[in-house]
């Protein structure tokens, strides 16, 4: 295993046999992890892969997850620290950064879903969180990233993570995911795809040439540091959406530099607190990392963070209806200039 400095990993099991991970600042005591208690029979996730013959799209039926946990009562969160009377997926009394197997998982077999808790902490999001508690996390998806993509059966590392009811999260619980996909997602071809027509056209990265116009061209760039540029895309989806690019092409998290981490958690915080600045309240998210693939076309990636919002106004959410759903084509209802100057506005 190669952790990241200043990072302790404990490894440990849970009850059923998953894997849990505790990710400690390395200053800390050295943590001897308590007992699952709790007894669980072994895992039987039911999963299928089908492949689309119509677009090539891989769609994964995991009927098992219909019965996963649902907006529990806070003083029954699965993911908190176990307390007296409540034995949890965490048994520790308290923890920085945790990191388990699914217990519902998307994918058996080949690939691998794991949950990433931010903090032990239930009332907090990690908008909220410390610059330092947030370095934890980076340090912590690096070093997932580098364990998962060296799995022979894992063709793509997507750490994400779902705020919001209107987002559909089921657990309030300050957390994200981690998807070790078998196989590359749509979203994922079509970059590639994208990445490698512009290589053989232009000779040159089509991500590092987006960044680059986007700097160049500033009105929609939401905010930058010495290592990282946040912006609004020329051709944005989504009614709220920034990227979030380093300025070094790299693959991976577990490639960044010392200097990379901190200026990402630093920019990270800035641009999330500008989210939930726009309406005066914490506002629904996705945040997507965008890895190179393990394997196919691994050459042509950039790492880079999505993230974006369906909140279109203070009282209004953008669903996907008709063209959306039905096409794929996206029709918007704001306009990415005007985003990034009221987005530049708030941090202001």
């Amino acid at each position: 295993m190669n952790t990241p400095r200043g990072v302790r990993r404990t490894d440990t099991k849970l009850s059923d046999g998953r894997e849990l991970i505790y990710y400690d600042p390395a200053d800390t005591p050295v943590r001897v992890p308590l007992e699952d208690t709790r007894g669980l029979p072994a895992p039987q996730p039911q999963v299928e892969l089908r492949t689309d013959p119509l677009t090539g799209d891989v769609i994964t039926y995991a009927t098992h997850r219909n019965t996963r946990t649902y907006l529990p009562p806070a003083d029954q969160c699965p993911l908190c620290a176990s307390k007296p009377g409540n034995p949890t997926e965490i048994p520790d009394h308290d923890y920085n950064v945790a990191v388990f197997e699914n217990r519902f998982p998307s994918f058996a077999g080949p690939g691998r879903t794991e949950v990433v808790c931010f903090t032990s902490d239930h009332n907090q999001s990690f908008t909220k969180l410390s610059q330092g508690q947030a370095r934890l996390v980076v340090d912590t998806w690096a070093d997932r990233t580098a364990e998962l993509g060296a799995r022979d059966d894992v063709e793509l590392v997507f750490p994400f993570e779902n705020r919001g009811r209107e987002i559909g999260v089921t657990l309030s619980h300050p957390h994200g995911q981690i998807y070790a996909y078998p196989f590359l997602p749509p979203r994922m071809r079509n970059l590639m795809t994208q990445a490698r027509k512009h290589q053989e056209v232009a000779g040159s990265n089509l991500f590092a040439d987006v960044l680059a116009a986007e700097r160049k061209e500033g009105t929609r760039v939401v905010a930058e540091n010495g290592n990282w540029t946040a912006f609004v895309p020329e051709a944005a989806r989504w009614p709220v959406e920034v990227h979030l690019y380093p300025h070094r092409q790299v693959f991976g998290i577990d490639e960044l530099s010392v200097g990379e981490r901190d200026d990402f958690a630093e920019l990270y915080l800035d641009v999330l607190n500008r989210f939930d600045g726009l309406y005066g309240e914490p506002l629904p998210y996705i945040a997507a990392w965008h890895q190179a693939p393990v394997r196919i076309d691994r050459e042509l990636g950039y790492l880079h963070l999505e993230l974006l919002s369906i909140r279109r106004a203070k009282d209004k959410i953008k669903y996907l209806a008709g063209s959306e759903s039905g096409m794929g084509a996206f029709i918007s209802d704001t306009r990415p200039e005007d985003v990034a100057e009221t987005l530049r506005k708030v941090g202001s």
